[in-house]
């Protein structure tokens, strides 16, 4: 297998590097609405460094609770800004969200990025009342599956856990190992297996797996680990892609927005 084909996702989409392009329009726009509004609180910092900071917006009523959405990147690139319009479906939902930023490989490693999101999750639970709801995109998928793991986040704040979404998440680091990715990660086995959500126990929090049904088969393959790891739910959205299978996160009605939301939304 070429590794680095199977873990590459632009150049398998139509029109794939415009992506991001768009999404930085699109999150501009939202931020700017937000701000004039004041309900947006944003670069508030979790951490020291000037990666650590999280988002916040808050919906037009009394929050229901706080949901975190974790961006991915390959724990390589972006931040949390460009994927701030991904918020509108859960505040119309009536829910607040936090959306942390953090520092990328290689000038750390995924660890370390681990222990800041759980940082900046237990900043926004000290800050807010009611219950949290997890969700993350591909690298980000990993970053909230791990943070179910014991002793990631404080008992207080994980018991405040309601539900976890990890989206296209990268379960077992292991073959990332035998991509050109990996002089950015330095993983060995050792750590790959420390940091793959699929060799945890399954956790109690409920979860939900989801993936597009027109990913890399790598992306199904992961998706399908950590479903059956954890045997818990697992959902392949028809007709989706890598870059599109979060578009449901802007509308409170969408089947992802159920799953985020569960029963009590």
């Amino acid at each position: 297998m070429d590794f680095d084909d199977a873990y590459a996702n632009s150049k398998h989409i139509p029109n794939g590097d415009a992506y991001p392009q768009q999404w930085r329009a699109d999150a501009d726009a939202f931020r700017q609405r937000m701000s004039v509004l004041g309900r947006a609180r944003l670069g508030v910092m979790y951490g020291h460094g000037t990666r650590e900071v999280v988002d916040l917006f808050q919906p037009d009523r009394v929050p229901k609770g706080t949901m975190v959405f974790v961006h991915g990147g390959y724990w390589r690139q972006t931040d949390g800004s460009l994927w701030s319009h991904f918020a509108q479906g859960a505040l119309d939902a009536g829910w607040a969200v936090a959306m942390p930023t953090y520092d990328l490989c290689p000038r750390v490693r995924i660890a370390d990025i681990t222990r800041q999101v759980a940082a900046a999750i237990s900043v926004v639970a000290h800050d807010s009342v009611g219950p949290i709801r997890l969700v993350g995109h591909s690298a980000g998928g990993q970053l909230v599956a791990r943070m179910l793991a014991p002793g990631v986040l404080p008992e207080d704040v994980l018991a405040r856990v309601a539900n976890c979404v990890p989206i296209s998440p990268l379960s077992d680091l292991r073959p990332l190992i035998n991509t050109a990715m990996n002089a950015d990660f330095k993983l060995d086995t050792d750590s790959a297996v420390a940091d793959s959500p699929i060799f945890m126990d399954p956790p109690a929090v409920p979860v939900t797996v989801w993936v597009g049904a027109q990913e890399r088969p790598v992306f199904l393959d992961q998706a399908q680990w950590l479903a059956d790891a954890w045997g818990c739910a697992h959902v392949v959205d028809p007709g989706t892609h890598h870059f599109d299978v979060i578009n449901g996160m802007t509308q409170a009605d969408s089947p992802l927005m159920r799953a985020i939301m569960g029963a009590a939304s």
